[in-house]
């Protein structure tokens, strides 16, 4: 399954208040951090981490991730969209590179003919 989820920290912090800079870089770094040391296979954009795996293993890495977040505010947000195809592996990379091939195919097609 593949698995993207992006969490954000609110409120105050455990440890007293919010720092005046209201980024959330420090907590999404150690959402990601834990995704990378799961050692499963793993993407990070702008928005959102994807991950690949069973769905044991890939809910406790989410599990674990939030509650990393969670240390830097009383609340944490929690968005998941998960691709749950039993029996496919590779999907990370394997569904980009499909997208990729078929764009270049419709850069091609129609064009028969023209030169």
């Amino acid at each position: 399954m593949l698995v993207a989820f992006s969490v954000a920290p609110s409120g105050t912090p455990a440890a007293g208040p919010a720092p005046a800079n209201a980024s959330v870089h420090d907590a999404v770094a150690a959402a990601v951090k834990v995704v990378r040391e799961s050692g499963l296979p793993n993407r990070t954009d702008a928005m959102f981490t994807t991950i690949e795996g069973e769905w044991d293993e890939v809910m406790d890495v989410v599990r674990r991730a939030t509650e990393a977040v969670g240390h830097y505010g009383e609340r944490v947000s929690l968005v998941l969209k998960a691709d749950i195809r039993p029996g496919y592996y590779g999907e990370l990379t394997g569904k980009v590179e499909r997208l990729e091939a078929a764009l270049g195919q419709a850069g091609t097609a129609g064009k028969e003919g023209q030169e």
